[in-house]
């Protein structure tokens, strides 16, 4: 649609979820699994954000942010996962939801 623009969350929101971001791209001792391959937390974070950037037109708060642009593949529909260094694997989804009630609850 001309003229249409895009919804973009408030500042509170944007730094929600550039929190989440920066709590992916910190996580060194976990994998990152995507479509059946392992990526760091900085190869990861950067494909989020580039996803984001590209299909995040509706994306208004950091829970929409987990479940539209972290939680599967828009290719496959894959779940993304997480695998924890201590052999555990977990939904990438169930992760960043866990990260982000603890930083909400910090503030």
């Amino acid at each position: 649609m001309a003229g249409a623009s895009r919804a973009a969350p408030d500042d509170i929101e944007q730094a929600r979820i550039e929190r989440l971001l920066r709590y992916v791209e910190s996580q060194k001792r976990a994998t990152f699994v995507r479509n059946g391959k392992t990526y760091s937390g900085r190869e990861a974070a950067l494909f989020l954000r580039a996803k984001y950037a590209k299909m995040g037109e509706h994306v208004t708060t950091a829970a929409q942010f987990i479940e539209q642009i972290a939680s599967r593949s828009s290719t496959t529909g894959e779940p993304y996962l997480v695998r924890l260094a201590d052999g555990r694997t977990v939904a990438a989804a169930k992760a960043l939801r866990d990260e982000l009630a603890r930083m909400d609850r910090a503030h």
